[in-house]
């Protein structure tokens, strides 16, 4: 199905009608182990995420596993404070300020700082540590089985408080992704770094609104951000799911993750805090199916029972820098660098859906565009 648009190469829709629940609810749930391995959970708990299409893990994370990762993050809040005071962007370092604060002033001198370090995160030790930690390696393979690889698509979350560029609307993950991703099952590991709710702007999910196995019409782009949307109505009807029952909101404490099935609409809500709400995506599926991300890179092998002998390599993975790559391919001149400090961001989900929003974002995206290779 397409859509053309007036000085605008054709869209490819998602596979809107093209539903296969069976890949993505209870039939997909793996025959359970007898024996569980470390970090396991319950069968009943492996039920929700396939029934609900998430499930809420308190306490899975010690202090030593998730402390690390927060030290990560002011390694990398604090090299972009020098880059940008050292360019005249910023009038202070605010080295004064921690983890939960120093962004936030760094944003107010130089707003759109927050999307530099959302582009750019550095997939650090600590980073790789946890995406690879064997505990939760083992919960995965109770959702995928065996073979698992990180998906290309991993993010560091830089929630500043009251900013719309960090407040993401109502999507399914694989709305993002090429048509290949719709009948793959992608779990997420969403991990915050300090307790989370509703007023620092937890998760919200459609409970059950995965069931239907499909990707319902999103739109490009909300409000004032590079972000896919999809509004309520367009779930009641596509999906089948009640706004008013089956919106459930997620408070996940620091320690704890929320599990999402890739198929179930999600949204974070607005951070109304003090403090800044940092929090980890994380992706997983098996290694034999599409990835999905429009043949620009690969995930990461990370466990496979093929190989006794198998050791896990980050290189290529580490080679190929992702909003590099999204650039490229929505960027018409290849040769086109990008500037250092640009706080926009395109990439070829914006070819997909209908563009009904005009922002920067999108302007920067239309003012390079090239035809779809998707």
């Amino acid at each position: 199905m397409t859509n053309v648009q007036v000085g605008h190469p054709p869209i490819e829709y998602g596979l809107v009608a093209d539903g296969h629940p069976e890949l993505f609810d209870i039939r997909a749930m793996p025959s359970p182990h007898k024996d569980k391995k470390p970090g396991q959970l319950s069968n009943d708990m492996i039920r929700q995420f396939f029934e609900n299409g998430y499930v809420i893990v308190k306490d899975f994370f010690s202090s030593s596993e998730l402390d690390p990762c927060r030290a990560a993050v002011e390694n990398q809040v604090e090299r972009l404070a020098r880059k940008l005071f050292k360019a005249g962007k910023i009038k202070d370092l605010y080295n004064k300020y921690g983890l939960f604060e120093r962004l936030t002033y760094i944003e107010r001198d130089f707003p759109g700082a927050n999307i530099i370090l959302h582009k750019y995160p550095e997939l650090s030790e600590a980073f790789k540590n946890l995406w690879t930690n064997e505990r939760l390696l083992n919960v995965i393979e109770q959702l995928i089985g065996p073979e698992i690889a990180g998906h290309p698509l991993w993010n560091l979350r830089t929630k500043t408080p009251q900013n719309e560029a960090t407040t993401v609307p109502w999507h399914q993950d694989s709305a993002y992704l090429d048509n290949k991703s719709y009948k793959v099952l992608q779990p997420t590991a969403w991990i915050p770094l300090l307790d989370t709710t509703a007023h620092n702007g937890c998760m919200q999910v459609v409970h059950g609104g995965h069931r239907a196995g499909k990707v319902a019409t999103h739109q490009c782009c909300h409000g004032g951000t590079w972000y896919v949307m999809v509004d309520e109505e367009e779930m009641e009807k596509s999906l089948g799911m009640k706004p008013e029952t089956d919106i459930v909101t997620c408070e996940v404490p620091y320690g704890g993750m929320l599990l999402l099935n890739n198929m179930i609409p999600h949204r974070s809500l607005p951070n109304m805090s003090g403090d800044i709400r940092w929090s980890l995506d994380l992706r997983w599926q098996n290694p034999d199916q599409p990835f999905g991300f429009y043949d620009l890179k690969q995930g990461v092998l990370m466990r496979t029972a093929k190989d006794p002998n198998f050791k896990m390599s980050w290189e290529v993975f580490d080679s190929l820098v992702r909003y590099t790559l999204l650039r490229e391919a929505t960027v018409e001149d290849q040769d086109q660098q990008e500037e250092e400090f640009n706080t926009t961001i395109q990439g070829p989900w914006m070819k997909k859906w209908e563009i009904v929003h005009m922002n920067r974002h999108v302007e920067s995206y239309r003012d390079n565009r090239v035809a779809d290779k998707s």
